[in-house]
C-alpha cells in the first residue's frame, strides 16, 4: 500500500507542476510586406502574417513617420518574433529612430520591440525610391 500512495503522490506532483508552472515564452515567424510614401511626413500601409505554434494569423501593418523622409518604397520583410506568450504579444507599436536609403533595391534589416516586450528580428528587401531619415513607428495588429 504505501507503494501506491508514492506513485499517487508523485503524479499528483508532475500533473501540479505542468498546471501551475509559469507558461514559457515562445517564438513564432513572421512575414510583412508594406508600402511607405511620403514627404517630410510619411506613411505606411500592408499586411503580413505571423506563424505560431502550429497556426497561421493575419496581421495589419501600418505606421507614420515624420523627419527627411522623400519618395516610395516596397519593403518585403521576413523573420522572428521573439518573447510571446499568446498571438496577440506581438500586437503594438514598435518604434525606432531610422536612416537608410533605397534606389529601386535596398537590403533592410530591422530589430524593434513592442510595449508587451516582442522582439522582432527581421529582414529583407526593400524596392523604389525613397530616402529617410526619420522617427518611425510600425504598428501591427491582428486581422
Amino acid at each position: 500500500m504505501p507503494r501506491f500512495r508514492l506513485i499517487i503522490v508523485a503524479l499528483a506532483a508532475v500533473l501540479a507542476a505542468g498546471v501551475f508552472s509559469p507558461a514559457r515564452a515562445d517564438v513564432g515567424t513572421v512575414r510583412i510586406s508594406f508600402i511607405k510614401a511620403g514627404w517630410v511626413i510619411g506613411g505606411s500601409v500592408g499586411s503580413g502574417t505571423l506563424t505560431f505554434r502550429g497556426r497561421t494569423y493575419r496581421l495589419s501593418v501600418g505606421g507614420l513617420s515624420y523627419g527627411f523622409t522623400f519618395g516610395g518604397s516596397q519593403t518585403d520583410l521576413y523573420g522572428t518574433v521573439r518573447n510571446i506568450y499568446h498571438p496577440a504579444d506581438i500586437e503594438g507599436v514598435y518604434g525606432a529612430g531610422s536612416a537608410g536609403a533605397a534606389v529601386v533595391r535596398g537590403a533592410q534589416a530591422v530589430l524593434l520591440t513592442n510595449q508587451k516586450g516582442a522582439v522582432l528580428e527581421l529582414a529583407g528587401r526593400q524596392t523604389g525610391l525613397i530616402v529617410n531619415l526619420d522617427l518611425s513607428g510600425l504598428a501591427l495588429s491582428l486581422k
